[in-house]
Protein backbone atom coordinates (compact mmCIF):
# COMPACT_ATOMS: atom_id res chain seq x y z
CA UNK A 1 0.00 0.00 0.00
CA UNK A 2 1.05 3.33 -0.65
CA UNK A 3 1.62 5.81 2.20
CA UNK A 4 -1.95 7.64 2.41
CA UNK A 5 -4.40 5.08 1.14
CA UNK A 6 -4.05 3.11 5.16
CA UNK A 7 -7.46 2.46 5.88
CA UNK A 8 -8.85 2.65 9.74
CA UNK A 9 -11.39 0.40 11.13
CA UNK A 10 -11.57 2.41 14.13
CA UNK A 11 -13.47 6.14 13.75
CA UNK A 12 -13.72 8.95 15.70
CA UNK A 13 -16.50 9.02 17.93
CA UNK A 14 -16.21 5.12 18.60
CA UNK A 15 -15.99 3.60 22.28
CA UNK A 16 -12.98 1.15 22.67
CA UNK A 17 -10.90 -0.37 24.98
CA UNK A 18 -7.14 -0.13 25.43
CA UNK A 19 -5.51 -3.90 25.42
CA UNK A 20 -1.92 -3.28 25.61
CA UNK A 21 0.42 -0.84 27.04
CA UNK A 22 0.32 0.88 30.50
CA UNK A 23 -2.87 2.41 29.97
CA UNK A 24 -4.40 -1.55 29.33
CA UNK A 25 -8.28 -1.88 30.26
CA UNK A 26 -9.15 1.59 30.15
CA UNK A 27 -11.99 2.52 28.25
CA UNK A 28 -12.56 5.55 26.65
CA UNK A 29 -14.18 7.76 23.07
CA UNK A 30 -11.72 8.04 20.31
CA UNK A 31 -10.83 11.54 20.27
CA UNK A 32 -8.79 12.00 16.87
CA UNK A 33 -7.47 8.88 14.30
CA UNK A 34 -4.52 8.90 12.31
CA UNK A 35 -4.75 5.96 9.22
CA UNK A 36 -1.47 6.92 7.60
CA UNK A 37 0.89 6.84 11.02
CA UNK A 38 -1.40 4.10 12.47
CA UNK A 39 -2.64 6.06 15.45
CA UNK A 40 -5.21 6.88 17.64
CA UNK A 41 -5.75 9.03 20.78
CA UNK A 42 -7.96 7.81 23.30
CA UNK A 43 -10.02 10.13 25.76
CA UNK A 44 -8.41 9.47 29.43
CA UNK A 45 -5.80 6.82 28.23
CA UNK A 46 -2.05 7.76 27.47
CA UNK A 47 -1.92 10.96 29.08
CA UNK A 48 1.48 12.77 28.99
CA UNK A 49 2.72 16.17 30.88
CA UNK A 50 3.52 18.38 28.38
CA UNK A 51 5.45 21.73 29.43
CA UNK A 52 3.54 24.82 27.58
CA UNK A 53 4.47 28.00 27.06
CA UNK A 54 2.59 31.13 27.28
CA UNK A 55 0.83 32.77 24.50
CA UNK A 56 -0.58 35.96 25.10
CA UNK A 57 -1.55 36.34 21.65
CA UNK A 58 -3.76 33.20 21.45
CA UNK A 59 -4.74 34.11 25.36
CA UNK A 60 -2.73 30.88 26.26
CA UNK A 61 -1.94 30.56 29.73
CA UNK A 62 1.68 28.63 30.57
CA UNK A 63 2.25 25.63 32.14
CA UNK A 64 2.18 21.85 32.43
CA UNK A 65 -0.66 20.79 31.23
CA UNK A 66 -2.01 16.45 30.54
CA UNK A 67 -3.02 15.86 27.19
CA UNK A 68 -3.78 12.60 25.19
CA UNK A 69 -0.78 11.05 23.48
CA UNK A 70 -1.12 8.63 20.52
CA UNK A 71 -1.42 5.50 20.94
CA UNK A 72 -1.00 2.51 18.27
CA UNK A 73 -3.66 1.22 16.57
CA UNK A 74 -3.33 -2.13 17.55
CA UNK A 75 -3.33 -1.35 21.03
CA UNK A 76 -7.27 -0.28 21.16
CA UNK A 77 -9.94 -2.82 20.11
CA UNK A 78 -14.00 -1.39 19.63
CA UNK A 79 -16.37 -2.43 22.20
CA UNK A 80 -19.33 -4.96 21.05
CA UNK A 81 -22.39 -2.63 21.30
CA UNK A 82 -24.62 -5.29 22.52
CA UNK A 83 -21.76 -7.09 25.34
CA UNK A 84 -19.97 -4.28 26.29
CA UNK A 85 -16.81 -6.50 25.26
CA UNK A 86 -13.92 -5.49 23.36
CA UNK A 87 -14.52 -6.92 19.49
CA UNK A 88 -13.34 -7.24 16.43
CA UNK A 89 -14.39 -5.28 13.20
CA UNK A 90 -16.21 -6.80 9.84
CA UNK A 91 -17.75 -5.37 7.11
CA UNK A 92 -20.67 -6.78 5.57
CA UNK A 93 -22.09 -5.26 2.27
CA UNK A 94 -25.78 -4.31 1.47
CA UNK A 95 -27.51 -5.37 -1.43
CA UNK A 96 -27.28 -1.62 -2.70
CA UNK A 97 -23.25 -1.72 -2.27
CA UNK A 98 -23.23 -0.25 0.51
CA UNK A 99 -20.52 -1.10 3.89
CA UNK A 100 -21.18 -1.03 7.48
CA UNK A 101 -19.03 -2.03 9.96
CA UNK A 102 -20.39 -4.57 12.12
CA UNK A 103 -19.05 -5.95 15.67
CA UNK A 104 -17.41 -9.79 14.64
CA UNK A 105 -18.52 -11.15 18.08
CA UNK A 106 -22.27 -10.33 18.07
CA UNK A 107 -22.95 -9.10 14.76
CA UNK A 108 -24.26 -5.53 15.93
CA UNK A 109 -23.75 -3.04 13.67
CA UNK A 110 -21.86 -0.08 14.98
CA UNK A 111 -23.40 2.59 12.76
CA UNK A 112 -25.83 4.78 14.22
Amino acid sequence: MNKGTKRARIRKGDQVVVIAGRDKSKRGRVLEVSPVNGKVKVEGAGIIKKHQKANPSNNRGGGIIDKEAWIDISNVQLIDPQSGRPTRVRYEVEDDGTKTRVAARSGMSFEK
